[in-house]
């Protein structure tokens, strides 16, 4: 990789410089508002550094940096970035190596520090960098989305704000394109929703049912294994009988399979898993011990918007060992941060199929998408 520092009076000045040295592909790993020149600390002038890199093109055959004059020699080892040992006879080369050891310290730390350079930002992007900061957007999604904005900012010649908003969007749905999203796919004859205790799933459950019912005309049957909240099997008889569908209580993977056999003439049967400790590795395995899993199931994990993203991430990955087709996000009517969402989706790559906000059934439900997400977090046109 090659990397060099740039100052210009402007950023499209030193775009220009960049583009003209490195090329098209080349990527601005940092840029700052610098003071130079001046006399006796006045008159000093504004300027943009910026660092900028691009992928060196590698050679048919890398050329040793020293040639050894005594042995003469070509088999020097080669230098890296993440191997950089140099041969005892090459030791005289330690200001390259002190130089390429910075470097490395300065990409791995560029992303912590990004944040803190915002003086360069125009206004409308500058907007756009605290809506996302404040919505607890990854901080490297955020540097991701600057640099594309900020390069169309002054290529199109500077923007009105209404046009920076559709960047923005645009820029948010891109990252979620590829991921798979929605709801139930009715190829799966079981759904299952699992998820820790408090997030909301018996609801959330009952209301993916009662849409069933209502939207597709579908017949359906509950299976609870929540025996251990008070008022669990309660809560979702209730639900079973505003339905007018059947219920089955199962203790144990014998009574779940016994369950699904009773149940074999329905087009769907909803699952619901108790709720406790995630933190418990155990609990998952009494999942398994209860719910076959391997059963034409269809996996929902729901989560809860006003947890920390950090429980978020440690929930995942408890559930991880359970096949996991897409995440359902509750409480969106509780908290006015959305971030962890679009985090959560993009860093594991697994698409939402609902988010809930409210406790009515069925009304608050609404389908996951890319657009919903990003308009929700940016708050346009939002129905969370």
């Amino acid at each position: 990789m090659k990397v060099k520092k740039y100052v210009a009076e402007s950023m499209p000045e030193a775009m220009k410089k960049i583009r003209s040295e490195l090329g098209n592909d080349a990527v601005i790993l940092n840029s700052r508002v610098i003071q130079t020149g001046g006399f006796l600390g006045f008159f000093k002038k504004q300027n943009i550094e910026v660092l900028a890199a691009a992928d060196s093109k590698p050679e048919k055959e890398q050329k040793p940096m020293i040639k050894n004059k005594q042995s003469n020699q070509k088999d020097i080892a080669k230098f890296t970035l993440e191997g950089q040992k140099l041969p005892v006879n090459e030791s005289h080369n330690d200001h390259i190596l002190k130089e390429l050891n910075d470097l490395k310290k300065l990409v791995g730390t560029m992303g912590r520090e990004q944040n803190q350079n915002t003086a360069h930002l125009p206004a409308p992007l500058l907007r756009v960098h605290n809506l996302l900061h404040e919505q607890e957007i990854d901080q490297q999604i955020i540097f991701s989305i600057e640099q594309n904005l900020l390069e169309k900012w002054y290529a199109s010649g500077e923007s009105a704000e209404p046009t920076v908003e559709k960047w923005l969007e645009s820029e948010m749905n891109e990252k979620l394109t590829n991921i798979p999203f929605g709801g139930i796919s009715f190829q799966k004859k079981y759904v299952n929703v699992i998820g820790p205790t408090g997030v909301g799933k018996t609801t959330t459950l009952a209301k993916m049912a009662a849409e069933c019912v209502m939207t597709h005309q579908k017949s359906v049957a509950f299976i609870t294994a929540d025996t251990y909240r008070i008022g669990a099997v309660e809560q979702l008889k209730t639900y079973a009988e505003i339905l007018n569908v059947p219920l089955e209580v199962c203790y144990s993977l014998e009574e779940f399979n016994i369950a699904a056999e009773k149940f074999s003439q329905y087009d769907l049967v909803f699952i619901d898993t108790a709720g406790r400790n995630f933190r418990n590795k155990k609990y998952v395995e009494d999942l398994k011990r209860t719910i076959d899993f391997e059963h034409d199931m269809e996996t929902f994990l729901v989560l809860s918007l006003t947890s920390k993203q950090r429980d978020m991430e440690e929930i995942y990955t408890q559930f991880s060992n359970i096949h996991i087709d897409r995440l359902v996000f509750t409480k969106a009517d509780e908290t006015s941060s959305y971030g962890a969402m679009f985090n959560l989706i993009y860093k594991h790559q697994k698409g939402a199929a609902y988010i809930t906000n409210g406790q009515d059934v069925p009304d608050d439900l609404i389908y996951a998408t890319p657009e919903a997400i990003t308009k929700t977090i940016i708050g346009v046109d939002s129905n969370v």
